[in-house]
């Protein structure tokens, strides 16, 4: 990790730690309450957070709403983790080296607090101070359709179908263009939108997410492969246990790893009108194609 993502990334984890901790520090209903706390604040990428203030010091100047919005893409991803891990899901037993909220608490725990949070991230937006009401709307609009049924939920889904049925390789991008793909480029969109970004600016940032948000999930499939179950604090080989298509099935590992170094290229492309303003994003950029988990 290069010292200028570090020093941006301790900063951006300090103010969307501090906004998490907030959010879930209190509830009548204790148990729900810890197991929202252990699926939320117990480390993590923080990805989508990061790539929110990244893009608004690309634009603007990040503010109070910048953490809101980054805690609301946290949340949602935070509560998407836990409902892949149950049993009728993925029915994983680890998640970022430790046991998964089900396997922790219980199912039934672990289902509400994914609806939880969830909730909470819409109720974070709803709290907004700079932005005007216009765009406050239409950002927990855009935060709706990423998440749910045009967006992240309708990837999961075709993931969970697709599983010993043969993707071609625009079906498989369709998927992770959904499920993945959808939630990064929401991040950087809500991001930038709380810094005052403008269409143009948002146009092109629309085009770096896409390209960032596939190459996360080719990175996600050559480490499924390459890499162990202690580096990934998940089970490795989980994707080929279940039989599910993946880009290294389908390009082979050398092809994928093209594959990821032609999307992480067009990404650094997206930004070139942008200043100095937008190393974040280029480094975060060069992280996902080169981190080890």
């Amino acid at each position: 990790m290069s010292n200028t993502l570090k020093e941006f990334q301790d900063a951006s984890l300090s103010r969307v730690n501090h906004q998490l901790e907030l959010a879930v520090s209190s509830s009548p209903a204790e148990q729900l309450l810890k197991a929202m706390q252990y699926s939320l604040l117990n480390g993590g990428k923080r990805i989508r957070p990061l790539l929110a203030y990244a893009a608004a010091q690309a634009v603007g100047t990040v503010s109070s709403d910048t953490d809101r919005v980054a805690s609301a893409v946290e949340m949602i991803h935070a509560y998407s983790l836990i409902h892949d891990d149950l049993p009728a899901m993925d029915n994983d037993d680890l998640r970022r080296g430790q046991p998964t909220c089900h396997i922790a608490f219980d199912e039934a725990t672990a289902i509400l607090a994914g609806d939880a949070l969830q909730a909470l991230a819409f109720e974070q937006l709803s709290q907004l101070e700079h932005c005007s009401p216009e765009t406050a709307l239409k950002m927990i609009s855009e935060l709706a359709k990423a998440s749910g049924v045009a967006g992240m939920v309708a990837g999961q889904a075709i993931d969970l179908q697709s599983v010993n049925h043969a993707l071609s390789l625009e079906q498989l991008e369709q998927m992770h263009q959904l499920k993945t793909g959808a939630m990064i480029a929401v991040s950087v969109r809500l991001g930038a939108m709380s810094a005052g970004a403008g269409e143009q600016q948002l146009a092109a940032l629309d085009q770096y997410s896409r390209c960032i948000g596939l190459a996360f999930q080719v990175q996600d499939d050559i480490l499924d492969v390459e890499s162990s179950t202690e580096t990934l604090g998940k089970r490795q080989g989980a994707d080929q246990s279940l039989n599910k298509p993946t880009y290294t099935s389908i390009l082979g590992l050398d092809q994928a790893k093209a594959k990821a170094a032609e999307l992480h290229q067009s990404a650094i492309e997206a930004l070139a009108d942008f200043d100095d303003g937008a190393e974040p994003l280029r480094a975060i950029a060069n992280y996902i194609v080169t981190r080890s988990h």
